[in-house]
């Protein structure tokens, strides 16, 4: 049976894992962002089996249709001059960005927490 504290200081790193992996996935689709016909990629969380708190349950590329912009000098331009570019949208990869920092940063906040909880605990015990 694990202790409390320590089951709160694994909850957080796993979720500090988990937004670290969202905010990789997201700057990988702002690094895409001008490359055709790239497809955004999206990451599904679930709750954790077993002893973890949060895991990745999919990676998935976004279906929404691709941009289309009338290049007709482009060596991938169809027929009719139209490139397809990516589906990334920088503004909505921004803000996922910021709510992924914000929430590994609240991670980080719980975790120090149960560490000074641990060690008072222990700064109790010993007197």
């Amino acid at each position: 049976m694990v202790d409390p504290i320590t089951a709160a200081m694994r909850a957080a790193a796993d979720g500090m894992g988990a937004q670290s992996l969202r905010l990789r996935t997201v700057h990988e689709n702002l690094s895409n962002v001008d490359t055709p016909g790239y497809h955004r990629k999206l990451l599904t969380f679930e709750a954790g089996q077993g002893d973890a708190a949060v895991s990745v349950a999919a990676l998935s590329l976004d279906q929404k249709s691709l941009n289309r912009v009338l290049d007709p000098g482009h060596p991938l331009a169809d027929p009719d001059g139209y490139v397809e570019m990516s589906n990334v949208d920088m503004l909505v990869e921004v803000t996922d960005a910021r709510e992924a920092k914000r929430s590994f940063e609240a991670n980080l906040e719980a975790f120090r927490q149960a560490r000074e909880t641990y060690s008072n605990l222990i700064r109790l015990l010993r007197r």
